[in-house]
């Protein structure tokens, strides 16, 4: 279920601690809004942030240290959250997250807080994997899900090139989940790079996953 909206004072107070380097004020933020899973809190809070965040650095107001800095506290808060889920005895496919050429990872770290807090065991492939190298991985740890992070509008139609090489192998059919800019600015390109599906949100993920699943079981 998505989250609540959340105000542009709370985003902006939750930016401001991430610029300044501040922990306890970016956790603060975070338990104002009580009850509230790993997801929503990614979804409702951090990603906004960081798109404030990406904007004020392409305008040179904020230094790429401050923004690697930003993403490491953010994925220490949520990873805090995440250790006191409660975990689910459902069936769990074999997933595999990774990024795609880019070497931006916080979209990836983001994925990775929220799949385990929802009791997945995410195998983390990494970043700057070209088509080649990232279909050879999926095949040697036996992934059911791959999910794809990508930044740049190069890095997604590159994904036409890996479901291509997956498709060759002769192996079962592995679904390829993408998210990213690009498709969130471009929704019809999920389907010409040919991916199984793609989300907008962490939220999203967890849906599609989810989906998975209940293929698995029959679900209809």
């Amino acid at each position: 279920m998505a989250a609540p909206a959340v105000s542009d004072e709370a985003i902006a107070a939750f930016e401001e601690a991430l610029v300044d380097a501040d922990p306890a004020g970016a956790k603060r933020q975070l338990q104002a809004l009580p009850g509230w899973s790993v997801a929503q809190l990614a979804d409702g809070l951090v990603v906004p942030a960081f798109d404030r965040l990406g904007g004020a650095f392409e305008r040179g107001e904020v230094a790429l240290s401050q923004l690697y800095i930003a993403s490491r506290v953010c994925e220490t808060l949520l990873d805090e959250l995440r250790s006191g889920a409660r975990p689910s005895d459902a069936p769990r496919p074999r997933l595999g997250v990774a990024v795609l050429e880019d070497h931006h990872v916080l979209g990836k770290r983001i994925l990775l807080s929220v799949l385990r807090a929802a009791g997945h065991t995410p195998i983390d492939l990494g970043h700057g994997l070209g088509a080649e190298a990232l279909a050879r991985r999926a095949r040697e740890e036996r992934l059911e899900v791959l999910l794809v992070s990508v930044l740049m509008l190069r890095s997604a139609l590159r994904v036409k090139e890996l479901v291509a090489m997956l498709a060759r192998d002769g192996g079962p059919m592995l679904p390829v989940l993408v998210g990213g800019a690009p498709f969130r600015l471009d929704p019809k390109l999920a389907d010409e790079v040919h991916a199984s599906g793609w989300g907008r949100s962490a939220t999203d993920a967890l849906r599609l996953v989810a989906e998975v699943v209940d293929d698995w079981a029959g679900v209809p």
